[in-house]
Formats: C-alpha cells, structure tokens, sequence
C-alpha cells in the first residue's frame, strides 16, 4: 500500500482546475478501487459508487475508470489529467498552471497547440515552443509557410521554420498568438519555451512549479 501511494505522489503531473470546473487524474489502481487527483489535492483512493471533491467514479478497468462530475462523464485514462465541468469551449478564465517533477526532475504535461492535442516539456532554456516536423504535420500545422531559420542542436545546425501558433492551452489556460519553431530533428515530446513561459510569473516550490498568467 505504502508503494502505491508513493507511486501515485510521483505521478502527479498537473493541477489545474478553476472555479468553471475540476481537473481529475487517474494515478493507479488497488483492486477495485481507483487512486485520483481532484484539482490538485493529494491522492485520494475512491471506490465506484463513491464520490470525492464532487467527482463521482463510475466505473473502473485496469489502465482507464469513467467519472462524472456536474453532470458530465469522461473517460480517464492513467496519468493523463483532464478538466470536466464548468462551460468547456476553447477559452477560459484559468491563470494558473501546477506542474510536478516526475522521476527524472522533468516537468511534463498533455496540452494544446491550435486544439490539437500534444506532449509538453517545460523547457526555460528553449527561446519558444519548439516541436519537430512529424508532431507539426500531426496536429496540422503547415511550417512550410514560416521563415526558414537555423537551429542548433546537439547534433548541430539544422534547417527549421519560425511561425506563429493561433492558440496553446495547458489545463484551463489559453495564450494566444505564440512564437513557434518546427525543427526537421525528430523530437519526443514538444519544448514548452518562454515565447509561452514569459506569459507568466513563474515559482519553484519543492518539486513542484507554479506558473500565474500576467495581464
């Protein structure tokens, strides 16, 4: 048990509800029981039937458990945060973002790029957001139309493209017309650089980092 409930602290990666509704991540599983994180809260195990910070667990399987809160269901799939309830829709009021370090110190969270769904890395040493051509072609972004630049790599110089996003949205917060580079280096996941972290007032505390929207 004592495994498990450190496992689920290492697995939390974002917490990220506003007043519109509540973010809820799935963490792991004991029997019949799902261990979530409800808007930031530690781990809480919770049982089908049983409700916690008014999310109800409906159902429950192996890597994934259904949930509802204010009336609407989703799906939760392991350690993948997503916010339910309040009025959806591409924009919202959220200002702030919790990030947590995983096993290797790294700040990792699922977000959108023009509402196509990616994988970020908080990169503070990165100029903007950074992401390759294969993950550029995926979620639709045509970098052929952008300024054809350098990039320096850890394998050296390589051709690249420099454009502006329409929107990139982590949790309940959106910023809107963000500096961007397509590099043709394959990448794992997308740097989330400071075209979009100069957005915020940005915090470490322990391991975690909060970042607060300016206006």
């Amino acid at each position: 048990m004592k495994s498990l409930v450190i496992a689920a602290h290492l697995l939390t990666a974002v917490a990220m509800a506003n007043a519109a509704g509540s973010s809820v991540m799935l963490t792991g599983t004991i029997g019949n029981r799902a261990i979530l994180i409800v808007n930031g809260a530690p781990p809480k195990t919770v049982a089908v039937g049983e409700s916690f910070q008014g999310v109800k667990l409906v159902s429950l399987q192996s890597e994934q458990a259904v949930v509802e809160s204010e009336g609407k269901r989703v799906t939760l799939r392991m350690d993948t945060p997503i916010s339910i309830g309040g009025n959806g829709g591409g924009s919202s009021g959220g200002s702030r973002i919790v990030l947590s370090a995983d096993s290797r110190g790294h700040f990792m969270t699922p977000g959108t790029i023009n509402g196509r769904t990616v994988t970020f890395m908080l990169d503070t040493g990165a100029t903007s957001i950074a992401l390759s051509a294969a993950d550029a072609q995926r979620i639709g972004l045509d970098f052929s139309k952008g300024r054809p630049v350098q990039i320096g790599t850890a394998n050296g110089m390589t051709q690249g493209y420099r454009l502006r996003l329409q929107s990139v949205r982590v949790g309940d917060v959106e910023v809107y017309d963000i500096d961007a580079v397509v590099s043709q280096e394959p990448m794992p996941y997308v740097l989330l650089g400071n075209s979009f972290i100069n957005r915020f007032s940005m915090r470490r505390d322990a391991d975690q980092m909060v970042l607060e929207k300016r206006y």
